[in-house]
């Protein structure tokens, strides 16, 4: 006689499964590694006056653009400052890697790859070609008369062509320049219908395929971000500036500047993405799918870091004491009146 159908429970003292334990947070340690003598760090370095962008040579050491000294200044995973240091334009915000063969300079009849480019506060674009300037960074183009404000730098390709994207946060758009640093418009024009008013690109980073773009409210006057909890907007945009998505708006975001994507071996937010506040000095970790919010980095105690004057962060690039699982920064501590370079480790 047929009394049942499937699988079934044989007898004997039934223990039901029991759930998988929550995931357990994964707490993180701040590291200081270099400073102009103010903040503690393990090294000193006059030239770092609020650290802003943050770039690594795929094979060889950190740059970091130093805003309030206009130099750019190179170190090694444990904060040991390098021999080069580069002049730039005043007021330099951020700085990419370039490892392409475009963007070069030309200057008293000798033209060279530019490996490093700049944007500043007075509107300018500049490049470092070693090969032309050993220890300068050259200006390539100025918006100035225009009123440009870049805040941020980053670069990527868009059908086939590489391309630098600007964050001018005086005009509150993003400019684009081909590889002659022409500025030129592309077919989706970095627009977002859905900003709240008053909004200005300040933050930028090309992660994959895809350009990230920080917004922060402008304060009532000047070209300086209002600090606030919840001012800030993320957007998401096609290389060619079609928007993708309005990713995260206002909620932790307090003037949002530095990002970057954790990897599969950063802890309980691998493959997150990070957003860094300038306004608060906390980094906030985001689904990158959906936007949806998971917290912040805590430390052993379980509340959030707090880096003041937080700028640029970035991982590793797996050389000279640089972890790719290591979380670089660069912050302007004080008001932007001191410097300091420091890393983040899954404790």
């Amino acid at each position: 006689m047929l009394t049942a159908c499937g699988g079934g429970y044989g007898g004997g003292s039934y223990m039901p499964p029991s759930a998988p334990p929550p995931a357990v947070a994964s707490s993180y340690t701040v590291t200081s590694l270099v400073s102009d003598a103010v903040i503690a760090a393990a090294h000193t370095d006059a030239n770092l006056v609020n650290g802003w962008g943050v770039a690594f040579n795929p094979k060889g050491y950190v740059w970091v653009a130093d805003n309030g000294t206009s130099k750019s200044t190179l170190y090694d995973g444990n904060g040991v400052p390098q021999s080069l240091v580069v002049s730039t334009p005043d007021a330099p915000t951020g700085i990419v890697y370039n490892g392409t063969t475009d963007f070069k300079l030309t200057q008293g009849g000798v033209t060279g790859a530019s490996p490093f480019l700049f944007a500043t506060e007075r509107g300018m674009i500049a490049a470092w070609a070693p090969s032309v300037a050993a220890t300068t960074a050259v200006a390539t183009y100025d918006g100035s008369a225009a009123g440009a404000v870049y805040k941020g730098l980053a670069i990527g390709s868009f059908s086939g062509v590489n391309y630098l994207y600007a964050a001018d946060f005086h005009n509150m758009r993003v400019d684009v320049f081909d590889t002659n640093f022409a500025r030129v418009s592309l077919p989706g024009g970095f627009t977002d219908p859905g900003l709240p008013a008053g909004y200005a690109p300040f933050g930028i980073q090309v992660i994959g395929d895809k350009v990230y773009v920080a917004y922060a409210r402008r304060a009532a006057t000047g070209d300086d971000e209002q600090a606030g909890a919840g001012l800030g907007v993320l957007d998401v945009y096609t290389t060619g500036g079609a928007l993708v998505r309005q990713l995260v708006n206002g909620g932790a975001l307090n003037a949002p500047w530095g990002m970057a994507m954790a990897p599969a071996d950063f802890g309980s937010n691998a493959n997150m993405l990070l957003v860094g506040n300038f306004g608060d000095g906390k980094i906030n970790v985001y689904d990158p799918a959906d936007g949806t919010a998971k917290g912040t980095l805590n430390g052993a105690d379980g509340m959030p870091l707090v880096i003041d004057g937080l700028w640029g962060i970035a991982f590793g690039n797996g050389l000279n004491s640089q972890p790719s699982n290591t979380l670089f920064f660069a912050a302007g501590p004080k008001d932007e009146t001191h410097g300091q370079y420091g890393r983040i480790d899954v404790k």
